[in-house]
């Protein structure tokens, strides 16, 4: 799979992009990570990508000609390069979503800054995520985070291929609790579940405690047909006090 990111700091995403799964996955050749600098397609001997607003106000506006030429370079070269815009008015990003990405051989991301995009962008994308209601500088944080999300349900980039499906929001609940040696930590212990080497006790457990946690945590999550003994279990759970924690 390859990914292009078309930004204005591409040495934003040099560090993150040398450690752990991203480097390795590119070591291995299973990823490919583009870094494109607006720079090279700015406009004139300053290489300008940006210009003040029509209309007035504060900032700073990226300018149309600069982003475009930049998608129609990789289109050129592939055809079938599924651009996104990374803007707060896109769709949220989930892990569906992410699913849905990792099908595509070539994705670009736009990273945006200052006040935004010329509006007239959006007509040369084939979609516009969002990763959240928050604000941030730009879109090199997003791209980081679609980048990580969707390289991870590739095949071969984790190693394990059914470690993405166990995941906190792979099957639309939170992931269950993990604990690890020691056995007794402060006074606290591991549940007597995990150390009974039965191994149905052990997967009947975890998927309750992911239920459990859900409830608790984002019961939005929730709102979707669920197996008859995950309905019968949370009917048990409507007489918990929302405050206990599954820890």
């Amino acid at each position: 799979m390859i990914f292009e990111v078309i930004t204005l700091f591409p040495e934003f995403f040099r560090s993150p992009l040398e450690v752990s799964l991203l480097a390795k996955a590119r070591e291995k050749g299973i990823i490919t990570i583009n870094l494109i600098s607006l720079r090279d397609y700015g406009e004139g001997r300053h290489k300008v990508t940006d210009d003040y607003p029509y209309g007035g106000g504060g900032g700073m506006v990226m300018k149309p000609g600069p982003i475009i030429r930049a998608i129609r370079d990789l289109r050129s070269r592939d055809p079938r390069t599924w651009v996104i815009l990374l803007t707060p008015q896109g769709v949220p990003f989930t892990q569906q979503v992410a699913r849905r990405l990792s099908s595509f051989d070539h994705i670009a991301l736009i990273c945006g800054r200052y006040e935004g995009v010329d509006e007239r962008v959006r007509c040369y994308v084939d979609e516009e995520l969002s990763i959240g209601d928050y604000v941030l500088s730009g879109g090199e944080v997003p791209a980081l985070v679609i980048i990580e999300a969707v390289a991870r349900l590739v095949p071969g980039v984790l190693g394990r291929e059914e470690a993405p499906e166990k995941d906190s929001f792979a099957d639309h609940l939170l992931e269950h609790p993990h604990y690890t040696r020691p056995q007794e930590f402060e006074g606290k212990e591991v549940p007597e579940v995990l150390l009974s080497g039965d191994h149905a006790r052990v997967r009947r457990w975890r998927r309750e405690m992911s239920l459990l946690r859900t409830w608790i945590r984002r019961p939005e999550l929730l709102d979707r047909p669920l197996r008859e003994d995950e309905e019968l279990f949370l009917k048990r759970l409507q007489g918990l006090d929302p405050e206990v924690d599954s820890r």
